[in-house]
C-alpha cells in the first residue's frame, strides 16, 4: 500500500508540473456584458446624452507626425505627435538573443497605439490626430525629470496630455486635461509590454486586470465577446514572463473594458472630463521595485496556489544573494536551509520504510492465508503493524508535507526576473532557461519532439537512481520496476526546465542521499 501511494504522489508532481509547464490557465472569472440593459434604455441613454463631433482627420494625417525619444539610463521610449502616444519602448539594462535591448513595443505602426483615445473603443479618433507639441528630444541622468506637452484642439473638444519622466524609475506620470467631452476611453494598446510570447513555460501573457485584490488574467485565445469590469479597480496591464506595461489610473476610472481585435486582447479605461492623472509603468516585474510604488502592481507576479510560502521562500534567496552574490549558490543555500526542519521527519520516514520492509515477507504470507477473507486479512495485517510499530504511510508523509514547499519554489524560480540572465558556474550561463551545453534534440524528433540537453538534468536522473538504490524496495517486481522508471520520466521532464530548478531538485538529491546514507549506517548497527 505505501509503495502504491509513493507511486501515486510521484505521478502527481509530473502530471501537476507538466500541466503547468506546457498549458496556459483557463479565464479565472465570467464578468459583467459590456452592455446592460434594454436596447430601448441604451437607445434613450444616446439620445439624453449626445456625443461630441470630433472632425474626421483628413487634412492632418497627410502632415508628418514627429516623433520624440525621451532617454534614461533604464529605457528609451519613442513618442509621437500623432494622438500622444508612445510609439517604441526599449529596455537598456536588459538584452535580448541577439544583445539588443529588449523592446517592449514591437509594432510600432500598432492600431491603437499605446495611450489612445477616443470617444470609443470601436474608434479611437483622437489617436488618428496629429497633436502640437511642446518639448523636444530629452537625455536625463540619475534622478532628472523632464516633460513633454501635447496639445488638440477643435471647435468642440480640447486635449492637453503632459508626460512626466524620471531618470531613475520605469514609470511615466501622465496627466490629461479634457474638455468638450463627457467621457472618453484610454487604451494600453496591443501588446505594449510584452517581449516574449512565444516561451512554452510562460503560464499567461497578455491582458492582466487587478480588481481589488483578485488578478483576471484574459487568455487572448479563448477570449470571445466584450467584456466590462466596474467597480474597485486598480490597474490593468499587459505581460510576459519577465516583463509588463501598466496603466494605473488615480483612483477615479470605475469602468474597464476588454475586447478582441484581430488576434489580440484589447483593454481601456473610461475617463470622464476634466483632469485624469495616470503612471505608466514599462519596466521588468521585479517585485521590491513593483511594491515600492505602493499601487498593487506586485500582484502582476503571480506565485501561485502556495504565494504564501512562495514570497517568504524568495526573500530568502534574494538574502543569500545579497552576500553570495551568485543566484546558483544562493539556490543551494536556500534548497538546505528548506531541507533542514525536515530532517527529523524524513528520518522517522526512513526508518519506517525499513521496518516495513522487513516484515514484508511475514505480510505475504498473510495475504496468501487470508487471500478469500479480506476483513481477516485486513485485521491480520494491522495487528502485524501495531506489533512491529510500523507505520504503513510513514515513507510518504514527509513526501507529502514537501509537495507545498516544492511547488512554491517551482513558482519562484519559473517567474524571477532575477534569475534571467544570471550565472552560476562553468557553462550555466542562465539559470532561468535549459542547460544546453551539449545542445538541441530538434522538434521534429520522432514521439518525444524537441527539447535541450544537458548535464545538470542528467546528473539529477543518476541522483534519483542512486536515492532509489539506497531507498528499501518492496518485493513486488512490478513496482520496483515502476519506481526505476521514476528517475527516467523526470531526467525528460526537467530537460526543458530552468537550470534554477533542476539545480534545486539535484542539490534536493544529493542532500536526501546523505541523509538515506546515514539512515541505513544507522539501522545497520542495530540489532535486528
Amino acid at each position: 500500500m505505501e509503495k502504491r501511494t509513493l507511486i501515486a504522489v510521484l505521478l502527481t508532481l509530473v502530471v501537476l508540473i507538466g500541466y503547468q509547464f506546457m498549458f496556459t490557465k483557463p479565464v479565472p472569472q465570467t464578468p459583467q456584458k459590456a452592455e446592460t440593459g434594454t436596447k430601448t434604455e441604451r437607445e434613450a441613454t444616446k439620445k439624453e446624452t449626445p456625443s461630441p463631433v470630433v472632425p474626421a482627420p483628413p487634412a492632418e494625417v497627410s502632415v508628418a507626425a514627429r516623433d520624440i525619444k525621451v532617454e534614461t539610463e533604464l529605457y528609451a521610449a519613442t513618442l509621437t505627435s500623432r494622438g500622444g502616444t508612445i510609439k517604441g519602448f526599449q529596455l537598456r539594462r536588459y538584452k535580448d538573443k541577439n544583445n539588443g535591448d529588449v523592446t517592449l513595443l514591437k509594432a510600432p505602426d500598432a492600431y491603437p497605439a499605446p495611450l489612445a483615445v477616443g470617444l470609443s473603443t470601436e474608434n479611437f479618433e483622437l489617436s488618428r490626430m496629429n497633436f502640437s507639441v511642446h518639448g523636444s528630444d530629452q537625455n536625463l541622468k540619475g534622478a532628472e525629470t523632464g516633460s513633454l506637452i501635447f496639445e488638440y484642439s477643435s471647435p468642440s473638444v480640447t486635449i492637453r496630455r503632459t508626460y512626466t519622466f524620471h531618470g531613475d524609475r520605469y514609470t511615466i506620470d501622465v496627466s490629461d486635461e479634457v474638455a468638450g467631452l463627457p467621457e472618453y476611453w484610454i487604451t494600453l494598446g496591443s501588446d505594449f509590454g510584452i517581449y516574449d510570447s512565444k516561451d512554452s513555460s510562460i503560464p499567461h501573457f497578455g491582458p492582466v486586470i487587478l480588481k481589488d485584490t483578485e488578478r483576471i488574467e484574459l487568455n487572448t485565445k479563448k477570449f470571445a465577446e466584450t467584456q466590462s469590469y466596474r467597480g474597485g479597480l486598480r490597474w490593468v496591464a499587459e505581460e510576459d514572463k519577465y516583463f509588463c506595461a501598466a496603466l494605473i489610473p488615480s483612483g477615479q476610472e470605475q469602468e474597464a473594458k476588454a475586447w478582441k481585435a484581430g488576434d489580440s486582447v484589447l483593454v481601456a479605461f473610461k475617463a470622464k472630463a476634466g483632469r485624469n492623472n495616470f503612471i505608466v509603468y514599462a519596466g521588468p516585474k521585479e517585485y521590491d521595485r513593483l511594491s515600492a510604488l505602493h499601487v498593487g502592481l506586485e500582484h502582476i507576479i503571480d506565485f501561485g496556489f502556495f504565494s504564501i510560502l512562495a514570497r517568504p521562500l524568495f526573500w530568502l534567496l534574494k538574502f543569500f544573494y545579497s552576500f553570495l552574490g551568485n543566484y546558483g549558490w544562493a539556490i543551494v543555500l536556500l534548497t538546505v536551509i528548506v531541507r533542514i526542519p525536515f530532517i527529523p521527519l524524513v528520518n522517522k520516514g526512513q526508518k519506517s520504510m525499513r521496518q516495513l520492509q522487513a516484515i514484508q515477507p511475514k505480510l505475504t504470507e498473510i495475504r496468501e492465508k487470508y487471500k478469500k477473507d479480506p476483513q481477516r486479512m485486513q485485521k491480520e495485517t494491522m495487528e502485524m503493524y501495531k506489533k512491529y510499530k510500523v507505520n504503513p504511510m510513514g515513507g510518504c508523509l514527509p513526501m507529502l508535507l514537501q509537495i507545498p514547499v516544492f511547488f512554491a519554489l517551482y513558482k519562484v524560480l519559473m517567474t524571477a526576473i532575477e534569475l534571467r540572465d544570471a550565472p552560476f558556474i562553468l557553462w550555466i550561463r542562465d539559470l532561468s532557461g535549459p542547460d544546453t551545453l551539449f545542445g538541441h534534440i530538434p522538434a521534429s524528433f520522432p514521439l518525444i519532439g524537441g527539447f535541450a540537453i544537458g548535464p545538470l538534468p542528467i546528473a539529477m536522473g543518476i541522483t534519483m537512481v542512486i536515492q532509489q538504490k539506497m531507498t528499501p524496495s518492496s518485493l513486488d517486481p512490478a513496482q520496483n520496476k515502476m519506481m526505476m522508471l521514476m528517475p527516467v520520466v523526470f531526467t525528460f521532464l526537467f530537460l526543458n526546465f530552468a537550470s534554477g530548478l533542476v539545480l534545486y531538485w539535484l542539490v534536493n538529491n544529493v542532500f536526501s542521499i546523505a541523509q538515506q546514507y546515514y539512515t541505513n549506517a544507522r539501522t545497520a548497527k542495530q540489532p535486528s
